[in-house]
């Protein structure tokens, strides 16, 4: 477990850092998109790395590993939407660059916590899973927070979206140590 917890730590900290230098460059523009609209930019991430998966190659020379950071990374701009709601004017747009990189540390640490409390209890069955099927996970969990937005957030028995964000967080950081593990670029 303490090999996960420091693999982990190493992945959440060149997604914080690319995270943080793109809060810098564009500033907190990403707080006008509702949480749908965050969905959809991971949907297109996730769907785009397994169409890769599928073709063996791909056109445009963005390699995977950005990928699976950038669902990490839109993941937590969509807990921190759920937080503050999304912005509706030029007013409540900018966050601090400290406040932002405050609360992307709430969440990621969260969702962290989450893992290491399923892991424990799952056994780090991850670990013999294929990158291919954490891809196909992170899909089947957006096709279901699409279902719950488009009903309006209400489940019967279902978990809320904050749980799919942190399960796509999660998967996408075990594929990054998968592929680091495996020197996948």
């Amino acid at each position: 477990m303490e090999k996960t917890i420091t693999q982990f730590n190493t992945v959440i900290d060149s997604c914080r850092l690319i995270f943080s230098k793109k809060t810098k460059d564009y500033g907190t523009s990403w707080r006008i998109l509702r949480t749908s609209s965050l969905t959809d930019q991971i949907f297109i991430k996730a769907n785009r790395i397994r169409s890769i998966e599928e073709k063996g190659e791909m056109k445009v020379k963005e390699n995977i590993r950005d990928e699976f950071i950038a669902i990490v990374n839109y993941s937590v701009m969509a807990l921190i939407q759920i937080e503050l709601g999304a912005a509706s004017g030029k007013d409540d747009l900018q966050l601090d660059v400290n406040k932002t990189i405050e609360l992307y540390e709430k969440y990621i640490y969260g969702a962290r916590d989450l893992m290491l409390n399923k892991n424990h209890d799952y056994g780090e069955a991850w670990r013999d899973m294929r990158i291919s099927s954490l891809t196909d996970i992170i899909l089947m969990k957006l096709l279901r927070l699409k279902q719950i937005e488009d009903n309006k957030g209400i489940t019967i028995v279902s978990e809320g979206p904050e749980g799919s964000y942190n399960d796509m967080i999660n998967y996408s950081i075990f594929a990054l140590i998968k592929m680091d593990e495996q020197k996948i670029k």
